[in-house]
């Protein structure tokens, strides 16, 4: 059985939490920035970021 994750967990891991495309380093940015292109990746320096991705359960 699979167990269920406390929501404050779930938010502390995968809200506002973005990963770099080319680096693939993990950040945590406000969204509406990341989609205007504000945001670089602090390793790489691209500004190419995608949401984590959140396990199907």
């Amino acid at each position: 059985m699979v167990k269920k994750i406390a929501p404050e967990a779930i938010k502390r891991i995968f809200d506002r939490v973005f990963v770099c495309r080319v680096c693939k380093h993990k950040m945590r940015a406000d969204p509406a920035k990341v989609r205007a292109g504000k945001v670089k990746c602090r390793h790489c320096g691209s500004t190419a970021l995608r949401p984590k991705r959140r396990p199907v359960v």
